[in-house]
């Protein structure tokens, strides 16, 4: 097996990681509810569901004024940590 073809079999197996959930999860669940949310909406749904009383003890500085937003700014944040860490291997590499 040359080169080609085994970045195009890892180029594929990586498309299929991404791409194949979204697949398999399709029709599942309510219409109306949201398929992907994060592990901090559900936390908060389990803390009201043992605990109706409870009040949170921190409160964030700012909240971005819409979830697009704030999807962004999350994006933007991993984007530059992989951009970051990229850089440190890419260095790290290029010294030998």
């Amino acid at each position: 097996m040359n080169r080609f073809t085994k970045n195009a079999l890892l180029v594929f197996g990586i498309f299929l990681l991404v791409v194949l959930p979204f697949f398999l999860v399709s029709g599942t669940g309510d219409p109306g509810k949201e398929m992907f949310v994060g592990a901090d909406g559900k936390a908060e749904e389990i803390i009201k569901e043992i605990r109706p009383d409870y009040e949170p003890w921190a409160k964030p500085f700012w909240e971005p004024p819409s979830g697009e937003i704030e999807s962004l700014l999350f994006t933007l944040q991993a984007a530059m940590g992989a951009g970051f860490i990229g850089y440190y291997f890419g260095r790290k590499h290029g010294g030998r």
